[in-house]
C-alpha cells in the first residue's frame, strides 16, 4: 500500500516536469511578449515545485502553496489574451498545454494527501500485537533465549518504521525527491544563458 503510493508520487513528479517542459517549448508559439512573460513565469513556478518537494516547515510550504497559487494565476493570464484574441489550432494547443501543467500540480497534490488511512494503522497495530502477545504466551525457557524472543518485536518495529517513512514524503529517510524538476530546471538555464549570449552577440 505505501509502496503503491511512493511509486505513484514519483511517476507523477515525472509528469509534471514533462509537462512544465512541454509548455516551456510551447510558449514559442505566441507572441514575443506573451512568450517571454510565459517563459519567465514558468521558470518561477518550476522552483516553487522544487522548493515543494524539499524538506520544509508547516509555515514554508504553506507559503510555497500560495506563492505557487499566485503564479498559476499569472501563467493562466498570461495566454489568456492570445487565446481570446487568436482562437485556433495554435492557441488551443498552448491552452491545453498550461492546463497540463495546472492540472499535475492538483494530482501531485492529491498524491501527497494521500496517505495510508488511519483504520489500516490500527488494524496493523492490532495484528502485531496479538502476535508478539502468542509468542509471549508460547515462550520458554525465556531467561535463556531472551534475545531469540526479542526478534520478533524487533522486526515488527522495524517494519512499522518503514512504512511509515515510505508513507511520508516529504519527511523521514526515503522522500520524493524532484530530479526531473532539478534536471529541468538546469537544461532551461543553459538554455536561457545559451539565448542571452546569441542577443548579445548580435
Amino acid at each position: 500500500m505505501a509502496i503503491d503510493r511512493h511509486d505513484n508520487r514519483e511517476t507523477l513528479e515525472e509528469g509534471e516536469a514533462n509537462a512544465i517542459g512541454t509548455q516551456y517549448l510551447r510558449a514559442d508559439l505566441l507572441p514575443a511578449n506573451a512568450s517571454e512573460q510565459t517563459k519567465v513565469l514558468l521558470r518561477q513556478y518550476l522552483d516553487q515545485r522544487i522548493l515543494f518537494y524539499s524538506k520544509q516547515s508547516k509555515e514554508k510550504v504553506q507559503e510555497i502553496r500560495q506563492r505557487t497559487d499566485e503564479l498559476q494565476d499569472a501563467l493562466w493570464q498570461s495566454i489568456l489574451p492570445t487565446a481570446r484574441s487568436q482562437p485556433g489550432p495554435i492557441s488551443a494547443l498552448v491552452v491545453s498545454g498550461m492546463n497540463d501543467v495546472l492540472n499535475s500540480q492538483g494530482y501531485v497534490q492529491a498524491a501527497w494527501w494521500n496517505r495510508i488511512p488511519y483504520p489500516a494503522w490500527a488494524l496493523m497495530a492490532a495484528i502485531a500485537l496479538c502476535a508478539n502477545v502468542l509468542v509471549g504466551f508460547g515462550a520458554r525457557n525465556f531467561q535463556k533465549n531472551v534475545a531469540l524472543f526479542m526478534i520478533f518485536p524487533f522486526i515488527t518495529s522495524i517494519s512499522f518504521f518503514l512504512i511509515a517513512d515510505i508513507d511520508s514524503p516529504r519527511g523521514g529517510v526515503i522522500r520524493i525527491e524532484a530530479r526531473n524538476l532539478i534536471t529541468l530546471k538546469e537544461n532551461l538555464s543553459a538554455k536561457n544563458s545559451a539565448s542571452n549570449s546569441s542577443l548579445k552577440l548580435r
